[in-house]
């Protein structure tokens, strides 16, 4: 499967597994809500190994995040799926994981 990294939160270090593809887009909306001093909640689907469900995390720029990858190269970034997840981030349930949308060849 793909290079699985993970998204380290808090003292407590809660940390959950992404791939590394999803944790730098995450990086980007992140950290541009953070840096203008939002907080607000970040949802997504746990993977079945995890046993499914859905998990929620306040996300506060007093809090440590730390965004680990497992490869060494940063991925290509998707415009359309920032634009999708910023859009989200400013949402009033904030922001929700969505699945990447299909890349277009002509891109």
């Amino acid at each position: 499967g793909p290079p699985m990294g993970s998204l380290i939160y808090g003292s407590s270090s809660i940390e959950v597994p992404f791939e590394d593809r999803v944790l730098a887009h995450l990086q980007v909306v992140l950290s541009a809500k953070l840096r203008r001093g939002e907080s607000f909640f970040f949802s997504w689907f746990d993977d079945e190994s995890a046993g499914g469900g859905r998990s929620s995390v306040w996300l506060d720029s007093s809090i440590p995040l730390y965004f680990r990858y497992h490869g060494s190269r940063p991925p290509a970034l998707n415009k359309a799926w920032l634009e999708e997840l910023a859009i989200s981030a400013g949402s009033n349930q904030g922001l929700v994981l969505v699945d990447e949308p299909a890349r277009s060849e002509s891109a």
